[in-house]
């Protein structure tokens, strides 16, 4: 079934003399008709359509979060102040104590953290799995097993997990599948494919301006309630709060996130081809020779291309430190973290945004320190691109 675009698309004020945007809701409070109604939003039959706090929810962040409920096609979204946050509240909202998560061992360095090193303070231990690997991943799981958790194309080695097959996995345990959907939106679908939420660091591609910070759980809208329950939500309690202003934001760039997904996945095409050619060891899911190209081809939405993020391992740190360098100087990007930005970002990511995974892992793994990770942007004239990028492994001898 082809992807509909015009679900994701914000919505449009229909009455005669609304505005094309929805308002800015500068409000961190609201108020009530009756005292009646005020009391039953505390509880759990709190009135359809009442916003109470900002910390719960504003007029604006619902816009924005329904938005990203018809993007990844759930039923409901929650809005909050970064990916972590969403991340965070998610997996506290679905995992107790004595219970436990099944990760796949190549994520994000800031998630893997969470789940190695803060989770175990919480009573939450996490089994970390090649996720390529069914065997391994129900090898670990168990009667105790909450979540099995991964990335829709994993950070930052592009790894595409089987998500139709995890998720039966998941499913046949009575646990819950959630995948960040960060590197692919539009490209990947997971609910569609089985997750039960999907998870976005609004921060990068959703965004993509490099303005601001957000995050987004999207999923089945008794779930999505549950996490802004004033006495037992984990998104209302720890208060990732998502400003209205920044939501607004957000909510505008949605209506080109098509095009420019579409424009990042050419030009990420053509780099890595170029690379390719050269016999040099880039990974990227369009090029033939990556390991799950196959399983990209069927399980992605046709037509938005296979995204704008590739990897580059050029073999030892000094010689990544210094095409880096290079490729600054030559104005191909910038020495960045994060990805999704109109500008091309580059990053060591071994010894930055997966720093936090010990040196012996990133071994295992087969995180090299080498590797550079490239978010390539929305170039006009990539051929001229190519040629400065060019110039500069010629400088470090891979002409």
């Amino acid at each position: 079934m082809p992807y509909d675009i015009e679900q994701h698309l914000p919505l449009v004020q229909e009455n005669e003399y609304g505005g094309v945007n929805p308002p800015i809701s500068d409000s961190a409070t609201f108020t009530f008709h009756d005292p009646d109604r005020l009391k039953a939003s505390f509880g759990h039959d709190a009135p359809p359509g009442c916003f109470l706090y900002a910390r719960a929810t504003t007029p604006t962040a619902q816009h924005l979060a329904a938005a990203l409920a018809r993007l990844e096609g759930t039923e409901a979204a929650h809005v909050t102040a970064s990916g972590m946050g969403a991340i965070v509240a998610t997996l506290l909202q679905r995992v107790n104590p004595g219970e436990e998560i099944v990760a796949s061992h190549t994520i994000y360095g800031g998630t893997w953290a969470l789940l190695a090193n803060f989770f175990p303070r919480l009573g939450i231990k996490t089994h970390f799995a090649d996720f390529q690997d069914l065997h391994a991943v129900e090898s670990l799981m168990s009667e105790n097993t909450a979540v099995l958790y991964c990335e829709s194309l994993s950070n930052p080695l592009l790894r595409l997990p089987d998500l139709p097959s995890i998720a039966a996995l998941a499913h046949r345990a009575q646990a819950m599948l959630v995948v960040d959907n960060t590197f692919t939106p539009l490209l990947i679908s997971p609910a569609r494919l089985g997750a039960d939420v999907v998870i976005h660091s609004l921060t990068k591609f959703i965004n993509g301006a490099s303005d601001c910070v957000g995050g987004v759980t999207c999923g089945p809208a008794e779930f999505i309630d549950s996490l802004s329950d004033p006495s037992h939500g984990a998104a209302m309690l720890l208060g990732a709060v998502l400003d209205s202003l920044r939501a607004q934001g957000i909510y505008k760039n949605l209506a080109t996130l098509e095009i420019r997904m579409r424009r990042h996945s050419e030009n990420a095409r053509f780099i890595a081809e170029r690379l390719a050619e050269k016999g040099l060891a880039v990974t990227y899911p369009g090029l033939e020779n990556h390991p799950e190209h196959k399983r990209f081809i069927a399980l992605a939405n046709p037509g938005f291309g296979a995204g704008g993020i590739l990897a580059l391992d050029v073999g030892d740190a000094s010689r990544a430190d210094a095409l880096m360098r290079y490729l600054q100087q030559a104005g191909v990007g910038h020495l960045a973290v994060s990805l999704g930005f109109h500008h091309t970002l580059f990053s060591p990511s071994g010894s930055s945004t997966s720093s936090e995974i010990p040196p012996e892992i990133q071994e295992r793994i087969g995180l090299t320190p080498g590797l550079i990770r490239f978010s390539i942007g929305l170039d006009p004239d990539i051929g001229a691109t190519w040629g400065r990028f060019a110039s500069c492994l010629a400088k470090i001898g891979l002409d």
